[in-house]
């Protein structure tokens, strides 16, 4: 079962808290004022007692009806004020709660967008769900309540402690007793607390990640008949939380036991000895009765020390985990070297959804640059053949033309240091207008290699130039305005057919309607409100081949300057397939294409063919010079098992 990385060495609860202090700061001041409202309603009621003192020592004692019912009126009036100045408090903090909530979950969001796919590789997309809810939940419920009380109740439990003393110190010497006991166990508690919270948070994205996986994969569960282990994996997950979450129960029950039992203790200790003072005449009653109203008044400031304790922990433990995610670092939109934060704060279904289907204009792809003559020195490709007669790609053009791989190497950030790179040493030249076919066996790298050009993952060695311009030294906002993409697994979201293409750039209807007929998408116009029909969660609602239509479609409506389709017709039929390929070849007659193929019927849609093998590409030539001159190409295309390919090369 998958789960986030390590979380960081523990830190203190207090300085973790304090990164929240930038969200907080531009409604400081409600928050600041809410906590002052509480702090004097907790001291209006610690008035109560005083004025009881006054009842029982005056007008009672003096058997002064008068004074009683005035007296009463002054409780009546106190309990009122304090009843209105807690939910003045509560009103105040509502709604810039709400929204510090809604700025640091879109603000995760808009993180999310930018952080490069590597990130996204090692973590489970339950535990990031997790955080961007349950988490921020926490964080604002902290906010809101923990954040003021526990100034508040310790100001209040301050305040009538020095009431007590003033009454009579030796009886304020005994309700103090406990406070050592009480204060070691906070500390004890928080420590353990503080592990048991995170176990429980980390165990809840791990049972998002299991619930997401069985509602996105219900087909396979279905199809194979697995739902009773899936049950059974979910009960066991469900479990452990279970297991955690009772562990928390127990130790807040017995911080709780401990807060509890031993003021309460005290109290039956001061009434005793209370008591026997106002009896032998040391003590007045109304005395006592102030004391033991203080104290009784000091009850909830000090009972609810242990779950103001947890809320606290569990908030600081969701700030950690929020900062996991915000701490990492994210793709830069300048030129490599450039610190800037992301390409754009905008996600990119958001932006499709602004742009509408009609109307409003979307940026055209940047010019290409061509390197000045005389600037290039590129070595020249590994196994560079030239083209034939009749070839779109321009034999006469400087060498740094179209999309040149310099001695290019990848390795994954977390593969072992002593393994071999997935690409070594790539050295590859697509001219301007050309085509080009990239073939190997599964496992050769061939999506890895399409992914560093709109720099999904960045080299680890060597570099790649469009038009003679490093990408490195692009935006990565610039960078994919001119080169677009189509996955082999098709991604759609939750949106409608138009907005799913559109996110690809075009400015309407004209381009949408253009890039329908070319992925030979019209099939859209038949759904049940045609392009304005909601495709649902991950298009699950369409084929898989016109899942892969549409993202076809949404590849090529922005008329990019260059295309990398990684077999992007695996999943259309034969006559589907040779329509879409018709239509296709018109539109790779005006742009660079670089596209991963596994079938003869797409290998003859480009110009030249490379074949990657081991990491390197082994051979550059048209399709029927590899297949005459090629054993391993031949192979490859001849569909034969693997075990024949020693039989093919005799």
């Amino acid at each position: 079962m998958p789960t986030t990385p390590s979380p960081p060495e523990p830190r203190s609860t207090v300085r973790t808290l304090l990164r929240l202090w930038p969200y907080v700061r531009p409604v400081r001041a409600r928050l600041f004022s809410a906590a002052f409202i509480a702090v004097v309603a907790s001291c209006i009621g610690l008035v109560i007692p005083l004025v009881l003192k006054w009842m029982v020592d005056g007008p009672i004692a003096d058997r002064d009806p008068a004074g009683v019912w005035l007296g009463a009126l002054y409780l009546l009036l106190l309990g009122l004020a304090e009843a209105l100045l807690f939910g003045f408090r509560r009103w105040l903090v509502a709604r810039p709660l709400s929204h510090v909530e809604a700025e640091m979950r879109a603000g995760l969001y808009r993180h999310l967008q930018r952080l490069p796919i590597a990130f996204h590789d090692r973590w489970p997309s339950g535990q990031l769900l997790s955080r961007a809810t349950t988490d921020l939940m926490l964080l604002r419920m902290f906010l809101a309540f923990p954040l003021t009380f526990l100034l508040v109740n310790g100001v209040t439990i301050l305040v009538g402690v020095i009431i007590m003393l003033v009454q009579d110190w030796m009886l304020g010497l005994v309700i103090l007793i406990p406070a050592v006991p009480v204060m070691v166990t906070c500390v004890v508690f928080e420590k353990r607390y503080s592990g048991a919270a995170r176990l429980a948070q980390d165990q809840v994205g791990d049972l998002t990640t299991v619930v997401e996986e069985g509602v996105l994969g219900i087909r396979i569960i279905k199809g194979f008949g697995r739902h009773r282990s899936q049950a059974r994996a979910f009960r066991e997950l469900a479990g452990k939380l279970r297991g955690t979450e009772l562990h928390k129960a127990r130790l807040l029950a017995t911080i709780l036991g401990v807060i509890v039992t031993l003021p309460e203790l005290a109290i039956g200790a001061a009434l005793v000895l209370g008591a026997v003072r106002v009896a032998d005449g040391s003590l007045s009653a109304g005395t006592l009765v102030a004391f033991l109203s203080t104290a009784l008044a000091l009850r909830w400031p000090v009972d609810s020390i242990g779950f103001l304790l947890a809320m606290s922990q569990e908030a600081a433990t969701a700030t950690e985990r929020y900062f996991e995610v915000m701490d990492a670092e994210p793709e830069s939109s300048a030129a490599a070297g450039s610190r800037a934060a992301g390409a754009t704060g905008v996600p990119p279904l958001e932006r499709s959804r602004e742009r509408g289907r009609v109307g409003a204009a979307a940026p055209r792809s940047a010019e290409r640059r061509v390197q000045p003559p005389g600037e290039s020195h590129d070595p020249a490709p590994t196994g560079h053949l030239p083209g034939p007669v009749g070839l779109r790609g321009r034999r006469d053009c400087p060498r740094s033309d179209g999309l040149v791989f310099h001695e290019v190497t990848f390795r994954y950030p977390d593969a072992p240091s002593d393994t071999a790179p997935v690409l070594d040493r790539i050295d590859l030249h697509i001219r301007p207008g050309e085509s080009l076919a990239l073939v190997g066996a599964t496992g050769s790298g061939k999506t890895t290699l399409t992914a560093l050009v709109p720099r999904l993952h960045e080299v680890t060695g060597g570099r790649i130039t469009l038009d003679g311009t490093d990408i490195t030294e692009m935006s990565r906002e610039e960078l994919r305005s001119r080169v677009a993409v189509a996955f082999e697994e098709p991604t759609l979201f939750s949106a409608s057919v138009g907005e799913n293409v559109l996110m690809g750039g075009g400015t309407g209807d004209e381009d949408l309607e253009r890039a329908l007929a070319v992925a030979q998408a019209d099939f859209a116009h038949a759904l049940p409100r045609g392009t304005d029909t909601q495709v649902g969660e991950q298009g699950l609602s369409l084929s898989g081949g016109q899942r892969q239509r549409l993202a076809l479609a949404r590849a090529v409506v922005g008329r990019p300057d260059f295309l990398v389709l990684d077999d992007p017709l695996s999943a259309l039929d034969v006559h589907t397939e040779a329509a879409v390929e018709a239509a296709l070849r018109r539109v790779l007659a005006d742009t660079t294409a670089l596209i991963v193929a596994h079938r003869p019927s797409t290998v003859l849609l480009a110009d030249r063919v490379a074949l990657l093998s081991g990491g390197r590409i082994t051979a550059v030539g048209t399709h029927h010079e590899l297949l005459r001159d090629n054993p391993e190409y031949a192979h490859l295309m001849s569909g034969a098992p693997a075990g024949n390919q020693e039989d093919d090369e005799r």
